[in-house]
């Protein structure tokens, strides 16, 4: 993934969804500390106001000296709602009152009530809660708070006992605290609909530039695969700088290319030309060699018979007759190699057949005092047994040649994995290294005698069975292998 554009791509687009959730929830987070913290701040400035009612309770203490133990006048009510709403006068959105155990409310002020009318009684709903909280307080003796949360803020109320005359009497406080309202509420829902619109934004480009490449990528490979490399199409601008680049690159190597092709055609027709002017030359260069010796032997006699008179001339016309049958014999072989005759296959005993290539050459392997072994691995093979033999003969007749005295020629048929192995191997030092790599063409002879047709007719025989023909030099001499493929068919 990591080695393409596009996985690059995916990769970032996923990475910025994870910083926009990562950052999303800090600002969560930081909102929620923000909330506590203002709702504990609330809920201290909710403690202070109803320690302020106890103060102003403290303080009138004396002026209430005469209160029974049950304030339940006009007149009583009347002093302790003064007391209660001008300690609450500066205290917005708090409101409270003084309770009396199980006669509930006995005064009550929101002196800082925004709505039209003025509030005279606690909230009906939340009536349990203060009865709590005041309970908690006059039972422990000591101020007691508790917080409500709610589905959009926090309910906070405190109360705190009334030391005196009147029996299990407390103040207490309650206000709001609106934790999804006021301006850090409004910042953060702002700044999480910036990061929503950014990363939707940010991925709709993304998106769009990894597709607008694909699609560019595969119409350039798509362009490339119709075509062969050496004639590459004009691309087309994708309107992408980047991409733009790069198929004018491609334009321009393919220009390049073509015009390397032409010139390398070019090339190739001159140098085959030459290849084969080369060849023509060495062919004429080596039938000249061949036919000029018995030209010249035959020129010779005829001119000793001629002036020898009748009596040198039957041994002259002998000698005459041998070498034309020794043209003739060149012409043959010449023949041989560039007819090309399709090989007619027969199934043939190997081993027989290597017999019989070998009885035609025992006496001349004997009169260099040389042996001639034959191995044969397959029974049987499917081959045109004249022109094997005339390969194999050629072969053999090197190897004698080239063999030491008292040396032995190894010839063997070996079937390996998918081929039929003819190998002819003897003890000789090799042909000279010059002329190695060019065994196998017409002419080519490292013997002073030598026509150098043999070896040519041995590749052409075994390319004509659909093979091959190599020589290979080893430290203990030098083979020759005719390769035909197997099945031999």
């Amino acid at each position: 993934m990591f080695r393409s554009l596009r996985g690059r791509l995916i990769v970032l687009l996923v990475l910025l969804v994870v910083a926009a959730g990562a950052t999303a929830t800090l600002m969560i987070g930081l909102f929620h500390q923000s909330a506590a913290a203002r709702v504990g701040q609330a809920a201290a400035e909710n403690s202070r106001a109803c320690e302020s009612i106890a103060a102003a309770y403290r303080l009138h203490g004396a002026e209430l000296a005469g209160f029974s133990s049950a304030p339940d006048n006009a007149a009583e009510r009347a002093r302790l709602t003064a007391l209660v709403q001008g300690a609450l006068r500066n205290r917005p959105g708090v409101q409270g009152g003084i309770w009396q155990g199980d006669m509930g409310s006995v005064a009550y002020a929101f002196p800082t009530y925004e709505g039209a009318t003025a509030r005279t009684d606690p909230p009906g709903g939340e009536l349990p809660r203060i009865r709590a909280t005041n309970a908690a307080a006059s039972s422990s003796d000591r101020a007691a708070s508790n917080r409500y949360g709610v589905l959009s803020g926090t309910l906070l109320i405190a109360a705190c006992p009334l030391p005196g005359p009147v029996p299990h009497l407390s103040a207490w406080t309650m206000t709001w605290t609106f934790t999804f309202a006021g301006s850090s509420y409004y910042q953060m829902m702002a700044g999480q609909a910036v990061l929503l619109v950014t990363v939707l934004v940010a991925a709709a480009l993304l998106t769009h530039l990894t597709m607008t490449w694909s699609r560019h990528v595969s119409q350039i490979e798509a362009a490339l695969n119709t075509y062969d490399v050496a004639d590459m199409p004009e691309l087309p601008a994708t309107r992408e700088r980047e991409l733009d680049r790069i198929v004018l690159a491609l334009n321009e190597a393919g220009r390049r290319l073509s015009a390397a092709r032409l010139r390398g055609d070019q090339l190739a027709r001159q140098m085959a030309t030459a290849e084969r002017l080369a060849a023509i030359g060495r062919v004429a260069a080596g039938v000249a060699h061949e036919i000029r010796n018995p030209i010249a032997a035959m020129r010779l006699k005829a001119e000793s018979a001629v002036a020898g008179g009748a009596e040198r001339q039957p041994q002259a016309l002998r000698v005459i007759l041998g070498e034309i049958e020794r043209l003739d014999a060149l012409v043959r072989r010449l023949l041989s190699i560039t007819e090309h005759d399709e090989p007619k296959r027969e199934r043939i005993d190997v081993s027989a057949f290597l017999d019989a290539c070998i009885a035609q050459h025992t006496e001349r392997a004997a009169a260099k005092q040389v042996t001639i072994a034959c191995t044969a691995d397959p029974e049987e093979a499917r081959f045109d047994p004249d022109q094997l033999q005339r390969a194999m003969d050629n072969l053999i007749l090197n190897a004698i040649n080239a063999a030491p005295e008292g040396s032995r020629i190894d010839v063997a048929a070996v079937h390996r994995t998918d081929a039929l192995v003819l190998s002819v191997h003897d003890r000789g030092v090799g042909p000279p290294e010059a002329i190695r790599d060019h065994l196998f063409e017409p002419f080519v002879t490292g013997r002073p005698d030598g026509t150098g047709l043999g070896l040519s007719i041995v590749r052409e025989v075994a390319e004509a069975h659909g093979g091959s023909a190599r020589f290979i030099l080893t430290d203990n001499g030098t083979s020759f292998e005719i390769i035909l493929p197997w099945p031999t068919s």
